[in-house]
């Protein structure tokens, strides 16, 4: 079996972190996909489309370069109650987020696609995270490290926010954005070895 050689559709330092600590060589492919939930899409199918159509715009993307290299989608969500929590859109947004998460469950769902021209597939991933309750003065002062501001539910949990986690349930790895066990599993069925 070939060693893992892949295009990743992401800009995502998070990702390209998670691929060498599982010994995947990639390229950079970023590609921009409208990602606006379909009404009344469920969040599972949310990521799941997210991912596969990253990795398909990517496909389109390198076409005429012809190296038969796969490309590696993925999409990552934060869901209270059945809603779907994005990047926060400024300060206020991301407190609301935060004050939201204190204290509860939420889950996290996280999906991988891998295309070629002829083949695509889709995993997707589900971890539970609970929060311990959370003050506001807390949540100010994480808010103004910076490091919530481009991050699905307004948090990250390889940063400040770890402190935060009462419990997890499910993949860290997912969490942070890309599951590795199921991006191996993908690797594996598309014929590359880790």
């Amino acid at each position: 079996m070939p060693v893992a050689r892949i295009y990743l559709a992401s800009g995502s330092p998070r990702r390209r972190e998670l691929l060498r600590q599982i010994g995947v060589g990639y390229r950079r492919l970023p590609v921009a996909v409208d990602e606006t939930p379909l009404p009344g899409e469920p969040p599972a199918a949310y990521v799941a489309r997210l991912a596969l159509a990253k990795a398909q715009a990517g496909v389109g993307a390198i076409r005429r370069q012809g190296t038969g290299w796969p490309v590696l989608g993925a999409d990552t969500a934060v869901v209270v109650d059945g809603a779907i929590l994005g990047k926060p859109r400024d300060r206020d947004e991301g407190l609301a987020m935060l004050a939201l998460l204190s204290g509860r469950e939420h889950a996290v769902l996280s999906a991988v696609s891998l295309a070629t021209p002829t083949r695509h597939a889709v995993k997707v991933q589900e971890s539970r995270v609970r929060f311990r309750g959370l003050s506001p003065a807390e949540c100010a002062a994480y808010w103004a490290s910076g490091e919530p501001a481009d991050k699905a539910g307004g948090y990250g949990i390889q940063g400040r926010a770890a402190a935060f986690i009462a419990e997890l349930r499910g993949s860290y790895s997912g969490v942070m954005g890309l599951p590795l066990f199921e991006t191996a599993e993908l690797l594996r069925e598309f014929g590359f070895s880790l």
